[in-house]
């Protein structure tokens, strides 16, 4: 896709990578990056293509109107198709603030509208039967003591279960009847427990016991609990992964390191990353009826600084301060002497 004596944009550069750089959670950089991906695919017709190395600075008005047009013929959700037309936005978006596009380029592109379905809501409600149900399979294990904790808390706060497994001993106040809930974004908010829920927690917790770490900790297989002292500050959609131990390597053992006597080979180099696109590649889309785009593209200049006036000095500060004293002085004159005349 690079051209002989092309200046190529270089990859820390690339409006994909800076994009998904840009996003704080983990999750949301998992989503976007496949939705990015996942359009690649479909205006490249290549199941292997990803985002990363795509022209998307090229993409003008006309493109984005027939890739919302395809996106919609996939007979997918108006929120799915929404969710990738949030990408593109994002980024072009990108690729404006590094430069590589204009304002007015940038404008166009992104003036699609989003696209609108009426459906029902997805889920049913659960009613209480079901729940005591559910509560009654419950037995006076340690499991099924936890179980049932779980299961009144989900069902009195309506919490995710990510955020449920997020929680921790210090985000439980018995006293306010409350829980410390993180949810996306690392938002935090406070939902409140029935009594019928206190109740079953507080069993869970004579049970657990008073150890810091997770409020509903993990059981083994034999009845015994395990108490983390490490936990999860937030949910699965923006947490790190957990350190492995010491020695290992992603759940294996790794292997220990001896000294050799051998003399070591050298590492073998590392393969040279692909090029990426120019600035004046072509557009690898398959859309019909869209004119090709220019080849000739130079950094497009938005506008002329702004040149900001320098402060006042001190001189010209204090005579207008001694006008605005002499003004205020004249008129209170002027107003005593209108007075003295009435009298």
């Amino acid at each position: 896709m690079t051209e002989p004596g092309a200046l190529p944009v270089e990859p820390a550069r690339h409006p994909y990578h800076v994009y998904l750089d840009s996003l704080t959670s983990p999750e949301s950089r998992r989503t976007m990056r496949g939705c990015l991906d996942r359009l690649a695919r479909l205006l490249t017709g290549d199941e292997s293509a990803t985002g990363a190395g795509q022209p998307w600075h090229l993409l003008r008005y006309e493109h984005t109107v027939r890739i919302r047009t395809m996106l919609t013929d996939q007979g997918w959700s108006a929120a799915y198709v929404n969710k990738h037309l949030v990408a593109l936005r994002r980024v072009l978006k990108e690729a404006w603030r590094l430069g590589q596009t204009s304002a007015e380029d940038l404008a166009r592109a992104s003036d699609l509208a989003p696209v609108r379905q009426s459906r029902l809501p997805t889920g049913h409600h659960v009613p209480p039967e079901v729940v005591g149900a559910a509560l009654s399979a419950c037995d006076d294990s340690p499991a099924g003591v936890r179980d049932a904790a779980l299961i009144a808390v989900l069902y009195s706060t309506g919490c995710r279960r990510a955020e449920l497994g997020g929680l921790a001993l210090a985000d439980y106040d018995p006293g306010a009847l409350s829980l410390r809930v993180r949810g996306k974004r690392d938002k935090e908010r406070m939902v409140y427990l029935t009594t019928d829920a206190i109740g079953l927690v507080e069993r869970w917790l004579a049970v657990r016991g008073t150890a810091p770490g997770a409020l509903f900790s993990p059981i083994s297989k034999a009845g015994r609990l395990r108490a983390w002292t490490w936990r999860r500050r937030r949910p699965w959609w923006g947490t790190r992964p957990r350190p492995p131990r010491p020695g290992t390597t992603a759940g294996r053992s790794a292997p220990v390191a001896r000294p050799s006597t051998a003399s070591a080979s050298p590492p073998p180099a590392p393969s040279p990353d692909p090029a990426p696109p120019s600035r004046s590649a072509p557009l690898p889309l398959r859309l019909a009826g869209i004119p090709p785009l220019p080849s000739a593209a130079g950094p497009l200049l938005i506008g002329p600084p702004l040149a900001l006036a320098p402060p006042p000095s001190r001189a010209a500060s204090g005579a207008r301060t001694a006008h605005r004293r002499k003004t205020t002085g004249g008129r209170a004159e002027a107003e005593a002497a209108r007075q003295r005349r009435r009298d």
